[in-house]
């Protein structure tokens, strides 16, 4: 009998995430560490994942109106692409893609969501539409028009969000979505004690001590799909650690009660959406409901692929961010 894979729920993830952590991090602490990069400090150096091929550029800074500082890194010329990255970790995770797209000859616009990477905090509350502020103070620093926006996971909630909050920034500065691995809404409804819960587990030294434990890849495995790279792996573990404990908690807090549906329906820009076959983060059903709701919206699902679609098939994000751009 065939078993059916029930795709994973954000807050299950989360759940699922501590408990393994709390399960097994004394044990990991106890043996060798693992091959590969240890610290983020070393993925700088990577061939892949490091900036040392793209001249390791510096980064600008923005204020925002809370007193969050937004870091920056505009790259390249050309058409120009914005990459809002995932929930708990970095613009690192698209450095696969921006290499690949500067070669292509754009103009590749990279930022951290704050209290992510190199971005502080700030004092506003938490919530997707406080990511479409950023976003939109981002487009207009880097003074980017026509471009193609590219988000993944949290970061293409972003772009959505900013589609419902600030459609007229959306359509003053864009040219086409592509939305990599994401989700327009919570599955079902989350009791408020249930995602208080979620988020002071995710947001706890447990996680934190989990990911950076020698053996720490293992608590990231469900996120990626077939046969993943451990040096992926290794990465995402290490940026998840690295993220202020009560952002990662605040931001799933803001995820499961998020609602993006009706503002993408009026998206009146090309709009393709991503998806890995494997993803249990975001799963092919959110996806299909994103695509029957944004007008004219065209789907790409990647055969055996998971939810880090960037560091996973980076030539086939590429792919459809520069068949945006040529659109």
């Amino acid at each position: 009998m065939t078993r059916r894979r029930l795709p994973v729920r954000p807050l299950a993830l989360a759940a699922g995430v501590v408990a393994a952590g709390g399960a097994a991090a004394a044990l990991a602490a106890s043996r060798r560490p693992a091959g590969g990069p240890a610290t983020l400090a070393d993925f700088e150096r990577h061939p892949e994942l490091g900036w040392n091929t793209l001249n390791a550029p510096t980064h600008d800074k923005v204020e925002t109106p809370d007193g969050a500082h937004l870091a920056i890194w505009d790259i390249g010329s050309g058409p120009p692409v914005v990459l809002p990255h995932c929930w708990g970790c970095s613009h690192a995770v698209w450095i696969p893609v921006a290499r690949r797209l500067l070669d292509h000859g754009h103009r590749v616009v990279l930022y951290d969501q704050r209290g992510h990477g190199q971005t502080t905090r700030g004092t506003a509350p938490l919530s997707i539409e406080l990511l479409a502020r950023d976003l939109e103070l981002v487009l207009e620093t880097a003074d980017v028009r026509n471009a193609v926006l590219a988000g993944h996971s949290m970061g293409g909630m972003t772009i959505m969000s900013l589609a419902t909050h600030r459609p007229d920034t959306l359509m003053e500065r864009g040219k086409g979505l592509v939305l990599v691995a994401t989700a327009a809404s919570s599955p079902r409804p989350t009791p408020a004690r249930a995602a208080d819960a979620a988020a002071a587990f995710i947001g706890s030294s447990l996680v934190t001590n989990a990911m950076h434990a020698p053996y720490g890849r293992r608590f990231v495995r469900g996120v990626f799909g077939a046969g993943p790279i451990e040096d992926h792996m290794d990465l995402t573990r290490h940026l998840f650690g690295a993220c202020d404990p009560d952002v990662r908690g605040g931001f799933l807090r803001a995820m499961a009660v998020m609602d993006l549906v009706e503002g993408i329906a009026r998206i009146d820009l090309p709009t393709t959406v991503v998806v890995g076959a494997l993803d249990r983060l975001t799963p092919p059903r959110q996806s299909d409901r994103m695509v029957s709701t944004i007008p004219g919206a065209r789907l790409v699902t990647l055969a055996d692929r998971g939810h880090m679609l960037p560091l996973e098939d980076p030539a086939a994000v590429t792919a459809e961010i520069v068949r945006m751009a040529q659109h």
